[in-house]
């Protein structure tokens, strides 16, 4: 038995790169895949038949996959992708938020149509298809059924740390990663766990950067081979995430860069001050924020 036999998942944006090697690895452990990709360009230009192609490469390794071309910031279009899934399959599994563009230019340079392009794609981009997951799997609860599910988000390091020229990109990553709190919470008495996965490698988005690697396709390096800048580099973890064996992991953002896989903090609480029940002054705030809070002023002798 496979680590996912029997498991259906709907992968977003897995004609190439990322969502292809998370598609390819999912249907290698048993899952059956709806391979969704609208066929754009980086940049979110176009339309093509992409999926396609992932779907050969799932077949032809003994796989089983079907195509789907929808725009997943597309409400309507969403719900079809996941009813796809449900019709072919019987049910819904797993949901692998994946697909995104980049329109990358410091701040002085974006236009308002670029910030919300990106903005659409990325963030109403995950939450459209986790809506229509997640109505499919209240409705499950709700006869009584017992099951699970796992919706697996995509973040990135520029919206966790921040990157010059991302204003676009880093907040809608940002923003994927509090959604997947907040969904985390929503959905687990159902038995939904939801997660983010920060991945990395050499793909078409990160091409646009100066100074980037050539464009790896993950199909194109051999499984005995070790690349760390393969698109799949994630991929096993998005697989074990998706597998029941991961069923106490829920609400963690997790990074996998070349060698490494990075358990994410986020926000947690660090030095306070406290106003004893006052209103603070702003006059003298200050002097206790340096030395209390941030450390950049020393306190000097305190009785």
């Amino acid at each position: 038995m496979g680590l996912l036999e029997g498991k259906v998942a709907v992968v977003t944006g897995a004609g190439h790169g990322i969502g292809r090697g998370h598609a390819l690895e999912l249907a290698k452990h048993g899952a059956k895949v709806v391979v969704n990709d609208l066929g754009t360009s980086v940049d979110g230009e176009g339309s093509s038949r992409d999926a396609d192609l992932t779907v050969k490469l799932i077949e032809a390794r003994g796989g089983t996959a079907v195509a789907n071309y929808e725009d997943v910031a597309d409400h309507e279009g969403a719900g079809r992708m996941i009813a796809q899934a449900v019709d072919t399959w019987g049910r819904l599994d797993i949901l692998v938020n994946n697909a995104g563009i980049v329109r990358d230019g410091a701040i002085w340079n974006m236009s308002p149509e670029d910030f919300d392009a990106v903005m659409r794609v990325h963030v109403r981009g995950t939450w459209c298809p986790s809506h229509w997951a997640a109505k499919h799997w209240r409705e499950r609860h709700k006869r009584g059924e017992t099951f699970t599910g796992r919706i697996i988000n995509t973040t990135s390091g520029a919206g966790l740390v921040g990157n010059f020229g991302q204003s676009n990109y880093a907040t809608a990553k940002a923003a994927i990663a509090g959604l997947t709190l907040t969904l985390s919470l929503e959905l687990y008495k159902m038995g939904v766990t939801v997660n983010a996965v920060g991945p990395a490698g050499a793909t078409r988005i990160t091409a646009t950067m100066p100074g980037a690697p050539p464009v790896i396709e993950p199909d194109e390096v051999p499984e005995d081979e070790w690349n760390p800048m393969d698109p799949a580099v994630s991929s096993p973890l998005v697989a074990w995430l998706a597998s029941d064996q991961a069923q106490h992991v829920t609400g963690q953002v997790i990074r996998a860069v070349g060698e490494n896989i990075i358990w994410m903090r986020g926000w947690t609480d660090g030095p306070s001050i406290n106003n004893g029940g006052k209103r603070w002054d702003a006059t003298t705030l200050g002097t206790l924020l340096n030395t209390d809070v941030f450390g950049t002023r020393a306190p000097g002798l305190r009785y």
